[in-house]
């Protein structure tokens, strides 16, 4: 990628681990993913990064869930945005995962590329908030891309890691994952990369030849992760599931807050946001 190519701006609209007792931004209906879909659009963004929810917010991998979410974003925004689901999770089964994406067939899907440790750490307490093993293992990795090869949806290959990002190769020579490939470097996890702009850089020369890639930042190192990825060439995404807070520190009032925010640094960096054509085409999808 280079700095003349357009940034593929993603709103991560929801995610599972967070309650709005932490910010009241998050949505749990339909309803509130419709609108909070039309507010990131109305911004910059042409992509959604969709995790499910019941309408009491609780986590949820269910087929309705999905498409009831699918169905009221879709009406806010038509086609202005691309359909991205997430698959990972934590004790819950591929087949289940796969039982979704068969049955709604979005754009792109999320792939996490490696095993790690996955925490967050808490320096007042001197302790883990939560310490757990994330499980992605090569054998489910391939058996979750023949699925969408069959299904005919675009990975996204979320690595956490540098490892992650190494991982990519022997499947491109397997055949079981094709080009143009998307991957995004997330960073802030613990267990995964140090959120910095050298260890992004280091991410960033080793995605496979000819690729797209963009940043995920979580937690409040986001923007400056944001800004390294622009001026190395590469896309972005921001929104509730990663950061809560705007660049002056501020809380977001929704979605479309973080997205403004997004846009104005890919504008004032001198690159250009992409529209959904040019995304559609930059990405390989329909």
């Amino acid at each position: 990628m280079a700095l003349d190519d357009p940034v593929v701006i993603t709103c991560s609209i929801s995610g599972a681990l967070a309650a709005r007792d932490r910010c009241p931004a998050i949505p749990y209906t339909p309803q509130e993913y419709g609108a909070e879909a039309r507010r990131a659009v109305d911004e910059g963004a042409v992509m959604i990064h969709i995790h499910a929810r019941t309408p009491d917010g609780t986590p949820s991998y269910e087929i309705e869930d999905f498409r009831a979410i699918t169905e009221a974003i879709k009406e806010q925004v038509g086609d202005g945005a691309i359909i991205n689901y997430s698959t990972g999770a934590i004790g819950v089964p591929l087949t289940k995962r796969v039982a979704y994406l068969r049955e709604l067939r979005p754009s792109v899907a999320a792939l996490n590329m490696g095993s790690m440790n996955y925490a967050k750490y808490s320096e007042r307490r001197k302790d883990f908030v939560f310490n757990t093993v994330f499980l992605n293992p090569f054998d489910e990795i391939i058996e979750l891309l023949e699925e969408l090869n069959d299904i005919g949806i675009r990975p996204e290959h979320e690595c956490f890691d540098l490892g992650h990002v190494g991982s990519l190769a022997p499947l491109l020579h397997m055949g079981v994952l094709k080009m143009p490939v998307h991957v995004s470097c997330v960073m802030g996890v613990l267990g995964g990369a140090p959120p910095t702009a050298r260890n992004l850089a280091a991410m960033a020369d080793n995605v496979p030849e000819g690729a797209h890639w963009g940043v995920i930042g979580v937690s409040r190192e986001q923007w400056a992760l944001v800004q390294a990825a622009l001026e190395l060439g590469g896309s972005i995404r921001v929104g509730v599931e990663d950061n809560f807070y705007l660049p002056d520190g501020e809380m977001c009032g929704s979605n479309g807050d973080l997205i403004a925010a997004a846009r104005k640094l890919v504008e004032a960096s001198g690159r250009q946001p992409a529209t959904i054509e040019q995304a559609r085409e930059m990405l390989g999808v329909a």
